[in-house]
């Protein structure tokens, strides 16, 4: 599928089309769906993120900061002057984002965030800096907010739980999610690239359960090209 950036303009449609087309090559040279900046418990300044994100050469990604949207609005407004100052420059597509912590199956999983309104209510208490608790804390109340708010909702690197990605997946489907973090790499290996077994038995559920494919290094240190 060939995506014209320019003339997709707008944003939940644009990253659905994106995501139809998500595969294991896709990350982390041309997407990423997952990254930290110190505005959560990573180490990349906004704008030394979207340096880097400018030079590898992505053509979309998502800042999914742990419950804020800090360093997503921070390296908004620096694309945004960049792209003055750089007329007719090729940049990549920035989303709004956020990774939530949720209850699912009675243990804590990640929800990403994705394409939202950033000021839509429904998405609030999730942006406030620490995990919701009670009834907003439950999945499927996140999905619901996340849907809310206009946006789409994946569940984070679903093999890495303290319950199996078998089961998770189907419990959130139940809840109307929409994607799953497909491509990860669990182990960390240099250079990234997706775990092969755990890869194809996620994309073997979003295929069964009509699911979308997501990518992303959950870079937590200096480089985008890595998690740690």
């Amino acid at each position: 599928m060939v995506i014209n950036f320019a003339r997709t303009s707008a944003s939940t449609e644009l990253l659905k089309q994106v995501f139809q087309t998500i595969d294991a090559q896709s990350c982390p040279k041309l997407f990423n769906f997952h990254m930290h900046t110190v505005y959560s418990d990573g180490k990349l300044q906004p704008n030394v993120l979207l340096e880097q994100a400018i030079a590898i050469g992505l053509q979309g990604f998502a800042i999914t900061d742990h419950h804020t949207i800090g360093g997503y609005e921070a390296g908004l407004a620096w694309l945004e002057n960049w792209r003055w100052n750089n007329p007719g420059v090729a940049t990549p597509h920035l989303w709004s984002g956020v990774e939530i912590n949720a209850n699912l199956l009675d243990i804590e999983v990640h929800i990403l965030a994705y394409a939202f309104q950033t000021e839509h209510s429904r998405i609030k208490p999730y942006l406030q800096r620490k995990p919701a608790t009670d009834r907003e804390y439950q999945a499927g109340n996140v999905i619901d907010a996340i849907h809310a708010a206009g946006g789409i909702a994946v569940l984070a690197h679903p093999a890495r739980y303290r319950r199996s990605h078998f089961d998770l997946i189907p419990a959130a489907v139940e809840y109307g999610i929409d994607g799953v973090e497909t491509f990860y790499a669990y182990n960390n290996p240099n250079p990234w690239k997706p775990s092969v077994i755990e890869s194809e038995q996620v994309q073997n559920l979003a295929q069964e359960y009509g699911l979308y494919n997501t990518c992303g290094t959950d870079t937590h240190g200096l480089n985008l090209l890595q998690r740690l």
